[in-house]
């Protein structure tokens, strides 16, 4: 199923959509508001958050998703990365960077690189503007497969998109977090799928549309197929000796790079398309 959050009449609601049809669960549950409640349930209960929501769909009154006012799916207390999990990126980041060496390194280990991204304050929903940063004259957006953990275990999936200032983590590779981690950086959404709704992540194909002034300036796609790592590879190095929080997002990296004479500018809109998830749109404004 997929699991959105809708703000209606002043107050949230949990949906869990099945094929077309859309499914009220906080009708039937008032304390099923987001989905970190449903997860929660789950986890209580000992069965899956699919498995519940299904549960509770018998007695769910039947709604319209309506995307004007679909929000923040989830709100991680902590959202990080993996970067260089795919040849295309491997290649930009040595493109952009003063120690190019480095990436190639990291490629090939048998270590990946995690990182840290966001916070729940710099994270933004479907239709809000997501940021570039002012000081910042090579800014670009990263569609990802987004992965949604519970007490450590991998519970659904989701659209994210990792923007990220390339001029400044290439003028050296210290100024990473300075180019992942600013206001705005971080979108997620539209939606959470079920982790059992999708049968093969390594698998689903993935494409991103950048326009500029009602123009297309940028369109590709990709598979998962291409990523060298696995997400429970991914996850197993962000969770091994460390305390991760009880709802967490780790994105998978990205593959579809724009060229290097592309920056985001003010006004531009990004939408990011995974199958078996949906599209995650946002515009762009500078920070």
């Amino acid at each position: 199923m997929r699991y959105y959050r809708l703000h209606s009449g002043g107050s949230y609601k949990l949906l869990a959509a099945d094929d077309e049809i859309a499914y009220d669960l906080t009708a039937v549950k008032p304390r099923l508001d987001r989905f970190s409640d449903l997860a929660a349930a789950a986890y209580a209960a000992d069965t899956s958050v699919d498995r519940l929501a299904a549960e509770l769909t018998s007695g769910a009154p039947v709604v319209d998703v309506d995307a004007a006012n679909v929000e923040l799916p989830v709100l991680p207390e902590e959202v990080w990365a993996a970067g260089v999990t795919y040849e295309i990126s491997e290649a930009a980041r040595e493109a952009e960077s003063s120690m190019p060496e480095m990436y190639l390194n990291v490629y090939d280990a048998d270590r990946p690189e995690i990182f840290f991204k966001s916070t729940p304050s710099r994270t933004v929903g479907p239709g809000e503007p997501i940021g570039i940063r002012g000081d910042s004259s090579w800014n670009v957006p990263e569609p990802e497969l987004g992965i949604v953990l519970y007490d450590g275990k991998i519970v659904g999936f989701t659209v994210g998109n990792d923007v990220s200032s390339r001029s400044i983590e290439g003028d050296n590779p210290l100024y990473l977090p300075q180019a992942k981690v600013y206001d705005r950086c971080c979108s997620l959404g539209p939606c959470v799928t079920g982790a059992e709704e999708i049968s093969d992540p390594h698998d689903l194909t993935m494409s991103m549309t950048i326009r500029r002034d009602g123009t297309s300036i940028y369109a590709d796609e990709t598979s998962t197929a291409e990523m060298v790592r696995s997400c429970e590879e991914l996850v197993e190095y962000w969770t091994d000796h460390n305390t991760v929080p009880e709802l967490g997002v780790l994105l998978t990296g990205t593959s579809l790079v724009p060229g290097e004479e592309f920056t985001l500018e003010p006004g531009d809109e990004v939408r990011i398309a995974i199958e078996g998830i949906g599209d995650l749109t946002n515009p762009v404004v500078e920070v």
